[in-house]
């Protein structure tokens, strides 16, 4: 059993705040149907994602129906207690780790509960894992086009919460593009639906006053208060992740309060059920592999690529494949690939395979009239190209922890610029890892400027942390100063939340505070709050870079094959980092 009492640390306070943990679990007991789990053991597997970051929870809740749900809002609320949902575990900046009750969906209420292919939407809970959607659509020839890496173990609601997106978000958008509506529940506990909004609707709404009326017309006030603020300063990129979706509360966007709130990390409700947009799946797809001299030029040329319509682009440098040989993986896919030392892997779909390969010989044929022509390689065969895309899918593993170099982290791994201007940012952000004396591979989803990156920041020593830092925030102004995205598809969370001033300016900042304050009344205007949904998180910037090791490690048994790597806290974080769980889903067509 938890101990007694789990202090809490305050989001925007000083103080720190107690919950009696024992009298919520045994309360919980008493009306949760499903698991309740506030042993050491369980607290200690939820403590971390696939981050930097762990915060032992007070609890964890597996929820068997939306009653589970409201049980458990209601009494963290009246116990003041923090909430968190969470998915499958693989946030990269820190969502699903907080002192609080986590709300885990993905054993029970994970269910689709419908398909409608004629008017192309799934209604789902939000524990679904999205192959297990992706494979129930496939039998109608569609598809949730949003597909991260994690394909085969994130959830709906995961993806909810981060706007997640993946290779082919440049065929249907992200995950905000891909939500028609969602039940939700805040935690005060109002249970509504929301989606699109049209004036007259919003007005009588309004009129009709109560918690709901209270909600529409303080979001309405947002719209008509930084609407224009709103226009000026968000990115018009493909992948602006960054920030609350405020702009979805434009009436040029349809008032559309769902898509509002993708992204919002669990800061301001709860997701019970979400009905999502479906879109055509190309029955047959072909690959193709472009490689320049390095992953520069790669870039310059992915706009061209973009022009004949592919229905995925991704990039990768040579430092990815040399880690990639150097740990003795993928061996058949390396040999696939045309020689170079940057690769775009462009896709093509079409309704049948002449019709796909078509599109990619004309793109060849394209290429092929530029001066200093690209090496190419067209992949028919499907055994082929799924050992080429396995190259692509293991990056974040294979650049994680390489054998005889420094760990490599997150916390500056997925910036986002316009794809025109793309090959000059990775020249600059390669001279800043020079500048800093940091290494890092450089991939992504280069069809919409999203750049990911592993870097070998020292997180174990003072003097490394500040250096961290300094690169954090001079990262930040370097990828503002391009129009881009601090975040392109991971979010901010704790390891980028800080910076959201230097990207939006301290007007749209406290926009952000006041729409989170909205649904969150615990949470006032300012940011300030102890107690309420993942407390002090996106709305309120604050100091989140901060030391990951322990002041004392434990010594333990050195593996072989990663020497002068002994202590616990490192050897757990490696583990945690390059973990697969492994589910049971049927082979898709070739999706990342």
């Amino acid at each position: 059993m938890a101990d007694k009492l789990v202090e809490l640390a305050a989001a925007a306070r000083s103080k720190s705040a107690k919950v009696d943990a024992v009298g919520l679990a045994e309360a919980l007991g008493k009306r949760v149907r499903g698991e309740v789990r506030f042993d050491k053991g369980s607290r200690a597997l939820y403590a971390t994602d696939g981050s930097n970051y762990r915060q032992v929870p007070i609890g964890v809740v597996l929820p068997r129906d939306a009653d589970d749900v409201l049980a458990t809002v209601e009494l963290c609320r009246e116990f003041g207690a923090p909430l968190l949902c969470r998915g499958g575990g693989t946030s990269l900046a820190g969502q699903c780790c907080n002192v609080a009750v986590i709300l885990d969906f993905s054993k029970y209420m994970a269910r689709i509960l419908e398909i409608d292919p004629t008017r192309r939407t799934a209604r789902v809970q939000p524990g679904v894992v999205l192959d297990h959607l992706r494979v129930a659509a496939e039998k109608h020839h569609l598809t949730f086009a949003p597909d991260p890496a994690t394909h085969d173990r994130c959830t709906l609601g995961g993806m909810i919460g981060n706007n997640s997106c993946g290779v082919h978000s440049v065929m249907a958008g992200k995950t905000d593009d891909n939500i028609e509506e969602l039940e939700i529940l805040t935690y005060d506990g109002v249970r509504m639906k929301v989606g699109a909004t049209s004036s007259a609707e919003i007005e009588q709404i309004i009129q009709q006053g109560g918690r709901r009326g209270e909600i529409y017309a303080k979001l309405q006030t947002i719209a008509a208060t930084y609407g224009d603020l709103v226009r000026q300063r968000f990115p018009n990129i493909p992948r602006r992740v960054s920030g609350y979706n405020l702009n979805y509360l434009l009436p040029e966007n349809g008032f559309h309060v769902a898509r509002a709130l993708v992204g919002s990390e669990g800061t301001c409700i709860t997701v019970l059920e979400a009905t999502c947009r479906l879109v055509e799946s190309p029955p047959e797809r072909v690959l193709l592999v472009v490689a320049y001299p390095d992953i520069y030029q790669c870039a310059d040329h992915v706009p061209e690529i973009m022009a004949h319509k592919p229905i995925g682009l991704e990039g990768f440098d040579d430092l990815l494949v040399g880690y990639t040989r150097v740990k003795g993986i993928n061996s058949e896919g390396l040999a696939l690939l045309p020689e170079g030392g940057g690769w775009l892997m462009v896709e093509f779909g079409a309704q049948t395979a002449l019709q796909a390969e078509s599109q990619a010989r004309t793109l060849m044929q394209s290429l092929g009239r530029d001066a200093n022509s690209p090496s190419v390689r067209l992949y028919t065969d499907k055994q082929q190209a799924r050992r080429v895309w396995e190259v692509r899918e293991s990056s974040l593993g294979v650049t994680s922890h390489v054998p005889g170099e420094p760990l490599n982290w997150e916390g500056w791994e997925d910036s986002a610029v316009t794809p025109e201007k793309l090959g000059g940012y990775l020249r600059d952000l390669r001279k800043m890892f020079a500048a800093y004396g940091y290494k890092g591979s450089l991939y992504g989803h280069f069809g919409h400027g999203c750049v990911h990156t592993r870097i070998n920041f020292d997180l174990q020593s003072k003097d490394g942390i500040a250096k961290f830092r300094k690169f954090m925030e001079e990262a930040a102004d370097l990828v503002v100063s391009y129009g881009g995205s601090i975040s392109g598809e991971h979010g901010d969370g704790q390891s980028r939340g800080e910076l959201l001033p230097k990207m939006f300016g301290p007007e749209l900042v406290q926009a952000f505070r006041e729409f989170k304050s909205i649904w969150d009344p615990a949470e006032d205007e300012s940011g300030q709050a102890d107690r309420s949904l993942q407390a002090g998180r996106e709305s309120s910037p604050r100091r989140g870079l901060r030391s990951l090791g322990t002041e004392n490690p434990v010594p333990i048994s050195r593996r072989p094959r990663q020497p002068g790597r002994g202590d616990a806290a490192v050897c757990w974080r490696r583990e945690m980092s390059s973990r697969r769980r492994r589910i049971d889903v049927p082979q898709l067509p070739r999706h990342a």
